[in-house]
């Protein structure tokens, strides 16, 4: 549906230094697909966005959608954005004051340059989409008087009713309370599935990307570091920064003693031992590499007097523990090597100052290539495009 090639728009301060953008993106979007891009603020995924929707002029590469080119920086090819047939609803909602729910809904249709609707499709599109959207008996209600949920309902509604070819969503839950965030996360992906449309998801949450998407693409200064499905990202990440970025996450250094054989096994130096782990990519003895222990996958009970019992069993002591609801945080300190996060159920035999194990499972323990390389590439990648530049 959507194909994004080298994408490159970079902004520049009034001092002349650069200021943020993105580096040369290139992506696909298959039809029916929720896409979303994920970074922290600066990392290109607005920007990015905007130039899709044609706000923004991209400085070269190719955006097309369904076949059709909206941007080609060589050929000169510029769509205005009410030509591009998309919808876009933004974080702010954007909601007019002035009209009713009905009016604001309809608005898109009364202004549309590419196709006259008479006023009976108005009537029977508004209908359709705000029942959709559950606003179906607010047509008469003045917009003043939704709540923040109802108001990004009826900009949701705004952005579908002229049935876009692509749904372009920019942090659109942002706005709302936690409780209400979490209910209409539900709501939009099952409105997205119901409705067929493409859509592409822009937002700073990784609990929100991880629990709507169909796949994501993690940014960090105006470069795609990881493209994936949100199994993929979180239990696969392919850098330190999507390791640390998608939720709570134990890095610890260490070095390979034994590179992975045929199963992807193989065995790396900790500050407090040896550890069996999966690899993801080749390496060799003596390697500096970096591990990746989800805190929800360390196996911790009760010491119970005994000493290491087997591989990537590690004897400690328990520093904390944390009330979070239906689970508990505990810190575990490894013989003064390593602090080890480990989040699970309530564990009625141990206290802080227990002795505990903490078992590793070695399918659960990812190995990364060292922080400073990927550094090194990503730097690489950024000086490169900054010679196309010039």
């Amino acid at each position: 549906m959507l194909t994004l090639q080298g994408l490159y728009k970079r902004y520049v301060t009034t001092d002349g230094t650069p200021g943020g953008g993105v580096l040369g993106v290139s992506l696909e979007v298959a039809e029916g697909e929720l896409f979303t891009l994920l970074g922290p603020s600066g990392c290109g995924k607005t920007t990015t966005l905007r130039c899709i929707a044609g706000l923004e002029v991209p400085d070269r590469g190719t955006i097309s959608l369904a076949g059709r080119e909206l941007f080609n920086g060589q050929r000169g090819v510029s769509v205005p954005m009410y030509n591009r047939d998309v919808g876009m609803v933004f974080q702010s909602y954007a909601i007019w004051p002035h009209l009713n729910v009905f009016e604001n809904a309809a608005y898109p249709l009364r202004v549309a340059k590419r196709r006259r609707y008479s006023e009976s499709e108005i009537r029977k599109r508004v209908a359709d989409v705000l029942g959709l959207v559950g606003l179906g008996g607010y047509l008469d209600r003045p917009s003043t008087q939704l709540s923040g949920g109802q108001q990004q309902r009826l900009a949701l509604a705004r952005a579908l009713v002229r049935e876009p070819k692509i749904l372009l969503l920019d942090e659109p839950l942002s706005n709302l309370d936690a409780k209400l965030r979490d209910q209409m996360r539900g709501e939009l992906k099952r409105l997205q599935r119901e409705w067929g449309v493409t859509a592409i998801y822009v937002t700073h949450d990784q609990a929100e990307a991880l629990a709507i998407s169909d796949r994501i693409a993690v940014m960090n200064d105006g470069l795609m570091m990881q493209l994936g499905t949100p199994q993929e990202i979180y239990h696969e990440p392919n850098s330190e920064f999507v390791a640390n970025f998608i939720g709570k996450t134990n890095l610890l250094p260490c070095t390979v003693d034994i590179p992975p054989s045929g199963d992807g096994i193989g065995r790396v130096s900790t500050p407090a031992g040896e550890l069996l782990c999966r690899f993801r990519s080749p390496t060799r003895t003596g390697q500096a590499v970096s591990i990746v222990v989800r805190p929800e996958v360390v196996e911790l009970s009760s010491i119970n007097g005994r000493t290491k019992a087997g591989p990537n069993d590690f004897p400690g002591t328990l520093v904390s523990e944390t009330f979070l609801g239906e689970i508990v945080e505990y810190e575990v300190d490894i013989g003064g090597a390593i602090n080890l996060t480990v989040r699970c159920g309530p564990l009625a035999d141990i206290s802080p100052g227990s002795a505990v194990v903490a078992h590793l499972p070695k399918a659960a323990v990812v190995a990364l290539v060292d922080s400073a390389q990927e550094q090194s590439d990503a730097g690489s990648i950024a000086h490169r495009d900054k010679r196309k530049d010039e």
